[in-house]
């Protein structure tokens, strides 16, 4: 009998008495995960479901997965641990701007520049609706929503899908640097891991011409995720009335550049036209 592939050799089958599939994995486990993952990696982009789309039915999926109970537990930990974290909850502020309460801050500004994008692109500031959290981790998410759109500016994330990568990056890379718990620092990042999958693999697969770009946009935000502060437990509207430069630099935002992706961006978002070599 032919020796096994190398690749192969370390293969050790292990037997169940399950009639159904059962791995060590809770998200292997999931046939819904496996299902929105098969999708969103392989296939290609139509008007028929937005990506935005994609990230609103995962996230009923992550909730399933999630061990509520010990996600408290551990930020419960956490807090004793990491002051920084635990200020932050204490205060516990909510942002209740409304569009509208922009439209007064000079242009160049953080609050301009932010009035001028949600206006320009019929944004709404709250991404998902609504509700009064009643859990740390509902707070915790609830704040990254309200926030998202302001990290996409002092990141220099354009908006726009090949931008979504820089604060998507910045994320992945600075939360876990002010969390002890690694395994809670994943927790709050579930969303930015699974949702920043399908921009590598269906950029890679079905859209190389903007593969560079994709790959320049998640060094860019990795960068400002290593060389910045905390910036997902600063209060950033307190920093609307300030130039933008100025803004990141009271925020201790630092190695963000602003590159335009716009047209890179339209490309992977409808596959025409291409953009110029």
């Amino acid at each position: 009998m032919a020796e096994p592939s190398y690749l192969a050799r370390s293969v050790m089958p292990i037997g169940t008495e399950s009639s159904v599939l059962v791995s060590s994995s809770k998200y292997l486990n999931n046939p819904r995960l496996r299902d929105w993952l098969a999708t969103i990696m392989l296939r290609k982009n139509g008007p028929d479901m937005p990506p935005p789309a994609e990230m609103y039915a995962l996230l009923p999926i992550l909730d399933e997965l999630r061990d509520h109970a010990r996600i408290e537990e551990m930020f419960a930990a956490e807090r004793k641990v990491n002051p920084l974290l635990d200020d932050w909850f204490t205060e516990g502020f909510i942002s209740t701007y409304k569009i509208d309460d922009f439209k007064d801050y000079a242009p160049e500004t953080l609050g301009g520049i932010f009035y001028k994008q949600m206006t320009a692109g019929d944004y709404e500031i709250q991404i998902v609706p609504f509700a009064e959290p009643k859990s740390q981790l509902e707070f915790y998410n609830l704040r990254s929503g309200q926030t998202h759109d302001l990290e996409h500016i002092l990141t220099g994330g354009g908006f726009n899908f090949m931008g979504e990568l820089v604060p998507y990056w910045y994320r992945l890379t600075n939360v876990p640097r002010f969390f002890h718990d690694a395994q809670l620092a994943t927790e709050v990042n579930l969303i930015q891991i699974f949702g920043s999958m399908r921009y590598t693999a269906r950029t890679a697969l079905h859209y190389p011409e903007v593969w560079l770009t994709a790959i320049e946009c998640i060094q860019r935000g990795i960068k400002v995720g290593q060389e910045s502060d905390a910036l997902f437990l600063k209060k950033i509207e307190d920093a609307f009335h300030l130039p933008l430069e100025e803004a990141r630099a009271a925020l201790g935002v630092r190695g963000a550049v602003d590159i335009d992706t716009e047209r890179e961006g339209a490309f992977w978002g409808t596959g025409a036209p291409p953009v110029d070599a």
